[in-house]
């Protein structure tokens, strides 16, 4: 018994021995930076950094990992973090040597609720910063995250570009081990809007902003769709700009549309001298539709393919004249001339989109979830037939964009989420005067969105109330660039490709303000247009070989001056 009880003590005394022994290497290979297998390379310095963030006191980070180099993009540190309640954000930092010093927030799109990749900006050196916004798409679609939640209303609205960019500054300091020279933010559509509220709201976040076709009067922009879609479908669908050609009952012909954009582009087309297809500057553009739309009227006001009803067009005028109550108290300008071919994808559902409008999807929930104070209810499943009528029985009830009622924006009943979403003010003074900041804006005057006139109007009252009615000083500090042809963000029949952020770096680092930017149109790759864009009131005017303005051989930058 005596010897057993020996043996045993002895094998207990083993295994503790072993145990410590594979404590001890463990923790070796912990502090070696190995994965466990002894056959691993020791971890590299660049990886040991990276992961060493992810025990940063004061900011919760829940990854840091190197990930390999690509055939675009070099090696990097990726990291990633929350910070509450629900805001998740990511960080990708060049490597030490691979820095240019500067940190880039990038903006987002739509209702956003994903992490987006700013590869080509990693490329150039930029250490870039995104996030959610406060919420995942994967598990609240569209605008559903703020249903009955303010504090998401919140972090969308302007909390979280705030303190992502103030996380993403920590993680800098603390894996270079010193702070960006230089904060740049480039955003556009809803990153747009997140340009122009961190300007207004945080305006010392960052050095120099650039935001594209901002929807920044969010609420009168949104529900301004809702409104046209209202228009569409009114009285049956008699002002449709769509038309059933085979009787199926579905409509399958947006022939009227084009019909419609051809007349324009007739009108106005040549009014810079060019015929391109292009209309330079649609504010002097003098279409009517009640003239120039005369001889295309259907006989006898009897519906049929090619040609319009009295019906639409009144609808035709509603989508010029712009958004505007019972009264006919205006809520946003109208659409420009030139956007016509954009209606049919945002507000007409017809056989080429599947039946889905755009603008049934990103605003025919907008007012369920982000106009009113108390949310009415949940969207319906099937937003493309009015005739459906919402379950009121339900809990939570349905609640249709067709109840919808555009009196409710004049009577003050959105200004809560107005506080909370727009960013209108035009009193730049903090960012401009005292941070020193740079800002660039631009807009496609063929974006079917948001109208480029109420960025005008913007710019005028930054004109007005930050400067004092001084355009030069205001061209010191911030410019508006209108590009003829271009659609929401990119895209459309003029040029519309450009690189954003350069003019703003060389403007904030070296006082290059940029008089225009070159930008290009392609087909199938090959550039086919070029011109420059001007600085806001100035536009580009053809002044190459004389009589050679139709030629496009002659539609290259050299060939205009902005005037």
């Amino acid at each position: 018994m005596a010897l057993l009880l020996e043996k045993k003590g002895m094998e207990s005394m083993k295994r503790l021995v072993f145990s410590m022994i594979g404590l001890y290497l463990a923790s070796v290979l912990v502090l070696m930076g190995c994965s466990g297998v002894w056959g691993d390379q020791v971890q590299s310095e660049a990886e040991l950094a990276c992961l060493a963030l992810t025990g940063v006191r004061n900011l919760t980070i829940t990854s840091a990992e190197l990930i390999d180099a690509t055939d675009s993009t070099p090696q990097y540190c990726y990291v990633k973090g929350v910070i509450l309640p629900a805001i998740k954000y990511h960080v990708q930092l060049p490597l030490p040597e691979n820095w240019n010093g500067r940190f880039l927030k990038s903006g987002d799109g739509g209702k956003d609720g994903d992490l987006d990749f700013a590869n080509v900006r990693l490329a150039q050196g930029y250490a870039v910063a995104n996030s959610n916004t406060g919420h995942d798409s994967g598990a609240e679609p569209g605008a559903t995250f703020g249903y009955n939640n303010r504090q998401a209303e919140i972090d969308f609205g302007y909390r979280a570009v705030h303190l992502t960019a103030n996380a993403a500054k920590t993680v800098i300091d603390a894996y270079y081990d010193r702070a960006p020279e230089f904060s740049y933010f480039e955003g556009c559509s809803t990153g747009g809007m997140q340009a122009m509220t961190e300007a207004q709201r945080f305006p010392y976040d960052f050095d120099g902003i650039v935001g594209g076709d901002p929807g920044f009067f969010y609420q009168a922009l949104n529900i301004s769709h809702v409104w046209y879609l209202q228009q569409m479908f009114l009285n049956d669908f008699a002002g449709m700009l769509a038309y059933d050609k085979d009787g199926d009952g579905t409509f399958d012909s947006i022939r009227k549309v084009e019909i419609l954009a051809e007349a324009v582009m007739a009108k106005c087309d040549a009014n810079d001298g060019i015929n391109d297809g292009v209309i330079d500057n649609p504010a002097a553009c003098d279409f009517d539709p009640d003239v120039d739309l005369a001889g295309m009227m259907c006989a006898g006001d009897v519906n049929a393919d090619g040609c319009f009803t009295t019906a639409q067009l009144h609808t035709i005028k509603e989508f010029y004249g712009g958004a505007h109550d019972s009264k006919g108290v205006s809520i946003l300008n109208g659409k420009a001339f030139g956007t016509e071919l954009g209606w049919a994808g945002r507000y007409i559902p017809y056989e080429g989109n599947s039946f889905r409008a755009s603008q049934l999807g990103t605003s025919g929930d907008h007012i369920n979830y982000l106009f009113y104070e108390t949310d009415p209810g949940v969207t319906m499943q099937d937003l493309s037939d009015p005739s459906l009528a919402p379950d009121k029985n339900q809990i939570p009830p349905e609640w249709s964009l067709w109840e919808f009622n555009i009196d409710d924006f004049t009577a003050g009943k959105g200004d809560l989420m107005r506080s909370i979403t727009d960013a209108t003010d035009p009193d730049l003074t903090r960012f401009h005067s005292k941070n020193g900041g740079k800002m660039i804006l631009y807009t496609g005057w063929a974006d079917p969105s948001p109208p480029a006139a109420r960025l005008i109007d913007y710019y005028n009252e930054v004109v007005a109330t930050t400067f004092a009615g001084d355009l030069e000083t205001t061209k010191e500090n911030l410019r508006l660039f209108l590009a003829p042809g271009m659609g929401h963000c990119g895209g459309g029949p003029g040029p519309n490709t450009w690189d954003k952020l350069a003019p703003l770096v060389d403007w904030v680092e070296n006082g290059n303000a940029p008089e225009f930017v070159v930008a290009t149109h392609s087909t199938d790759g090959v550039v086919d247009n070029e011109r420059p864009i001007c600085a806001y009131p100035e536009i580009a005017v053809y002044s190459g070989p004389a009589g050679g303005g139709n030629d496009p051989a002659n539609w290259v930058a050299s060939n205009f001056t902005c005037q």
